[in-house]
């Protein structure tokens, strides 16, 4: 029962920090063969060491693709909330003719029992999606790879499991999820952008696939020329300090305008009352000095004010959070119920970008009214046995608090993209 629920508590978790960290630094020539080490008892099983490449172009592989009645086309319809308790209700429509497509890939959400999950689409998988890149098809053509991620599962394991003294446990295979998702997009180059703009969207995992993805085949590479931009949500991006360009990516900068193309947009959001995060936290900070001996902290962009400030936050709630918490049903409204799948509070949020102390991040202010029927708060918190893990910050709704932002940024570069490229 503990581990289920410290499974729950991680949900979303971000294996991407080391991800990311390892990925900035020059590779290390690979060390010779050994022999397989034996699984310790209980730790989830390995992959094996002849799993076979998806086929990306079977239609199962892809939790959304363009045109298709699946996840990416669930109903969005939203209560808006507004301070003094009036409601009104919103729609979206996807743009079947939206000139640019987004290539999404989610966080670490599997439960499956291995180390790395099977290509079979569950709850996790879908609401995710949902919840996180499907309003993006107001302006893109959305597509969404399935791929054999590092399971919650395995990160509840290693994090309650760790190594004795002078032990190192077998090494789980990094390269299994990189190289699904790397397939997925060389197979949607071949077949579906023909030509077209494209929006790199991850958060947690995806993220750190994505930036991985991003250095070896795109960063200055004949790719960039498709690309519109890259959304990286909840990880750390190592750029040199003060700059926009440089440490992880070499050719894109950092965005500073919706109207810029061909630029990153990354963030791990923190509440602003919880700051300086924990000396533990695993966003906010670049935890290695690269070889030339730069200065770099991680890159925050702010969605909801992309030129640097403070901005209001457009978050739509998601009645099904990427994980189950085991936490109750939020009220947003004193005494009532909300029956549409998302919530969204104007004027509640604002946010910045913030150093504090070595650590650079999204902060997170919430604009609390006791005397509203509103809710004066939020949900999103990570909690184990009632405890806030203040390492984690906002990781679990970072794409929820500024989808909004982020839905009216992708439409922007879209347009600029396509004036740009008649």
């Amino acid at each position: 029962m503990l581990r289920q629920r410290l499974v729950a508590a991680l949900a979303g978790a971000a294996i991407a920090f080391a991800a990311t960290c390892a990925i900035a630094q020059p590779a290390a020539a690979p060390p010779p063969p050994a022999a397989p080490a034996a699984t310790p008892p209980g730790m989830p099983a390995p992959p094996p060491a002849d799993l076979q490449p998806n086929d990306y172009g079977d239609q199962a592989n892809w939790l959304c693709l363009p045109g298709r009645q699946d996840a990416c086309a669930s109903d969005l319809t939203t209560t808006v909330v507004k301070a003094d308790g009036t409601t009104s209700v919103e729609a979206l429509h996807a743009d079947p003719a939206a000139k640019v497509d987004c290539f999404y890939v989610y966080p670490t959400v599997s439960r499956d029992p291995g180390m790395v999950s099977t290509m079979k689409v569950e709850p996790e998988e879908t609401r995710t999606v949902v919840s996180q890149a499907a309003r993006l098809a107001a302006h893109c053509r959305l597509y969404a790879p399935m791929y054999r991620q590092f399971t919650l599962t395995a990160l509840a394991y290693f994090m309650t499991h760790p190594p004795a003294p002078g032990t190192t446990p077998p090494p789980p295979r990094a390269n299994v999820g990189y190289n699904d998702v790397l397939a997925a997009w060389n197979y949607y180059l071949a077949h579906g952008n023909h030509g077209r703009g494209v929006i790199l969207v991850g958060h947690s995992q995806g993220s750190g696939v994505l930036t991985q993805l991003i250095r070896n085949e795109i960063d200055g590479k004949p790719a960039q020329a498709q690309l519109v931009s890259a959304i990286l949500m909840g990880t750390v991006l190592p750029v040199p300090t003060d700059k926009d360009v440089g440490g992880a990516f070499q050719h894109i900068p950092l965005c500073a305008a919706a109207s810029q193309t061909g630029c990153a947009i990354a963030y791990s959001s923190f509440r602003e009352s919880a700051l300086p995060p924990p000396a533990n936290s695993r966003f906010g900070t670049v935890r290695f000095t690269p070889p030339n001996g730069q200065t770099l902290e991680a890159a925050c962009v702010n969605p909801a004010s992309l030129g640097g400030g403070s901005g209001a936050a457009h978050a739509y709630f998601y009645g099904q959070p990427i994980a189950d918490t085991g936490q109750t049903a939020f009220e947003w409204l004193k005494g009532k119920t909300i029956s549409t799948p998302f919530v969204s509070v104007p004027g509640l949020i604002t946010a910045s970008c913030v150093h504090s102390g070595p650590f650079h991040v999204l902060a997170v202010h919430i604009d609390a009214d006791p005397a509203s029927p509103r809710a004066s708060d939020i949900p999103g918190d990570i909690k184990f046995g009632g405890v806030i893990l203040k390492d984690w910050g906002l990781h679990l709704i970072d794409a929820d608090l500024f989808m909004g932002n982020l839905v009216d940024i992708v439409g922007a570069e879209s347009d600029a993209w396509v004036k740009a490229h008649p």
